[in-house]
This record gives structure tokens, C-alpha cells and sequence, in this order.
């Protein structure tokens, strides 16, 4: 048998192999009780962020106006770098509107805030209960020791 032959038929049996393995299912089983007890706490969690966010809303606003402050003041403290000046004179409202660049690298100025929290909707948040508690009873009634993988494909996106 020439290395040609060889190699065509060690080609032929990989093949093979990797029908066979992509053939095959992967086998997830996990405690129905661990499963209900983080659709609890993920439950719990979104009920307690929905109830929350106006008070993290408040708090990220806070932060960014604060923000926004050292901005201003690290302009107005290096003026004397400023470039591309641009005036407008508003003669309805007597104001003058200056608006100039000030170049920066950025040790100079602070971080900007990030909300640390995910904004709900009423809708998303109806939603998402609703669907975590029908999950939380359909598991509660069940008599399975184990969740299969095609129910937990289903509530993975709330674990």
C-alpha cells in the first residue's frame, strides 16, 4: 500500500469518527433543585433591581452630572491651551455662546460613569416574571430528579 493510499484511507476513518461524534447529543443533567433554587434567586434579583432602578437611575444621573462638572472646570482651568475658538452672539436671548477645544490626554480627566444596572421595561419586566414563575411551577410539579438539556436551553437565559 503506497503513502497515498494509506492517507486516503486514514482520511476515510477520520471522517467517519467525526460523523459519529457530531451524530451524538450531549447529555446535560442538572438537579432540578439547583435549577429552581437559581430561578429564585435570578427571580428575586430582577423584582429587586425593577423595584430599584429609579433610585440607580438617580444615582448614575448624580455621577455623570458630577462628571461633567470636573469636565467643565478642567476647561475652564486650562483655557489658556484652548484652540478653534467659535462665538455666536443671541440677541433674542442677550447671550453670548462661546465654544472653544482643549486638547487633553486622558490622565487628565476622570472616568466617565457607566451605569452599573440594566434598565427594565414594564413590559420586559412582566415578561420575565411571568416566564420565571411558570418555569418555578412547571419545575416544582415535576417529579424528575434531573432537568434535561431541552429545558434548560429554554430558562438559560434567565439563569
Amino acid at each position: 500500500m503506497t503513502n497515498h493510499q494509506l492517507l486516503g484511507r486514514i482520511g476515510e476513518a477520520m471522517a467517519g469518527i467525526r460523523k459519529e461524534i457530531m451524530a451524538r447529543g450531549i447529555t446535560v443533567k442538572v438537579s432540578t433543585q439547583k435549577v429552581i433554587a437559581a430561578l429564585e434567586a435570578k427571580l428575586t434579583s430582577v423584582k429587586n433591581d425593577y423595584a430599584n432602578q429609579e433610585e440607580y437611575e438617580a444615582k448614575f444621573q448624580q455621577e455623570f452630572a458630577e462628571w461633567q462638572k470636573s469636565i467643565t472646570d478642567y476647561a475652564i482651568k486650562h483655557i489658556d491651551k484652548a484652540i478653534n475658538f467659535r462665538t455666536n452672539i443671541r440677541q433674542w436671548q442677550n447671550t453670548v455662546n462661546i465654544d472653544y477645544d482643549v486638547p487633553y490626554s486622558d490622565s487628565d480627566l476622570p472616568a466617565m460613569p457607566e451605569r452599573t444596572f440594566e434598565p427594565i421595561r414594564e413590559f420586559q419586566y412582566k415578561e420575565i416574571v411571568d416566564d420565571i414563575t411558570n418555569a418555578l411551577s412547571i419545575l416544582r410539579m415535576t417529579d424528575e430528579t434531573t432537568v434535561n438539556a431541552s429545558t434548560m436551553k429554554q430558562i438559560a437565559k434567565y439563569l
